[in-house]
């Protein structure tokens, strides 16, 4: 039987808060677990009456949603806080983004909707690969190989050891732009176990076409959110009905398989 710490328990939170937050600049280099401690640090200093969890070493109640990767910029990072006290939405933004260092800006937070769960909302990915040094028809011409393959398998080394995956099957839609000095790959892939990135695209990417990269690509997440329709990346705090967004990202993954 597990021992429980002298004093009464924690109260319930009595309300959760969704926040969207960008990864700017220099600190797409920072890990998703520093990350998690400046956040942690930043409820601190700005007072924030955050609920905490029981036992012998308690903890702000803080969940996470699709972290971006360590060298990925982001504008649409997720996370959700829940309180001990009901608070003002909008002066719980603007308190704790003064407490977060430059590249990490809060820029979006809303109450969340009893018996949501941010998790379901989170579905898909929409990204901005910037490719220096690369013809924008060499480019064109791994994307028209890659979406007419049936799967495109990648290796990849992880926490279990070295995974071989399909990095087609994801993707739901791929396109090359002309960019400023550079050509870039619009991506919108789907969140799946394990979790495929814009590098391990690339790598398919090369497999299928010997695409290369002389100078490292530069991946930008633009929105995350429930796959709709159309096979855009809706807007996860949105008030949205969570069984129609789930039926349309049945239906897109029909499309596309």
């Amino acid at each position: 039987m597990s021992r429980q710490p002298p004093g009464a328990p924690p109260p319930p939170p009595v309300q959760r808060i969704r926040l969207r937050y960008t990864k700017r600049g220099r600190l797409r280099f920072t890990s998703h677990r520093d990350i998690a401690r400046v956040f942690e640090r930043a409820l601190r200093r700005a007072e924030i009456p955050m609920a905490y969890s029981a036992g012998f070493s308690p903890h702000p109640k803080v969940s996470w949603v699709g972290a971006a990767a360590t060298g990925v910029a982001s504008e649409a990072e997720y996370v959700e806080i829940a309180l001990a006290e009901v608070r003002d939405v909008e002066s719980i933004r603007v308190a704790l983004d003064a407490s977060l260092p430059d590249g990490i800006d809060l820029v979006e937070a809303v109450e969340a909707e009893p018996g949501t769960s941010l998790a379901d909302r989170v579905q898909a990915s929409r990204w901005r690969v910037e490719l220096p040094e690369v013809a924008l028809n060499d480019l064109e011409r791994a994307v028209e190989a890659f979406l007419a393959a049936d799967a495109v398998e990648v290796e990849r080394m992880t926490k279990n050891g070295r995974r071989l995956f399909d990095t087609r099957g994801p993707v739901v839609s791929m396109s090359a732009t002309p960019g400023d000095g550079c050509a870039i790959l619009s991506l919108v892939v789907q969140h799946v176990t394990p979790a495929v990135r814009p590098d391990d695209v690339l790598t398919g990417l090369r497999q299928v076409s010997d695409l290369a990269t002389p100078v490292p690509p530069a991946a930008t997440r633009l929105s995350q959110g429930p796959l709709i329709g159309n096979g855009e990346v809706g807007d996860p705090l949105a008030p949205e009905n969570i069984g129609a967004t789930r039926q349309d990202a049945e239906a897109v993954t029909t499309q596309t398989s």
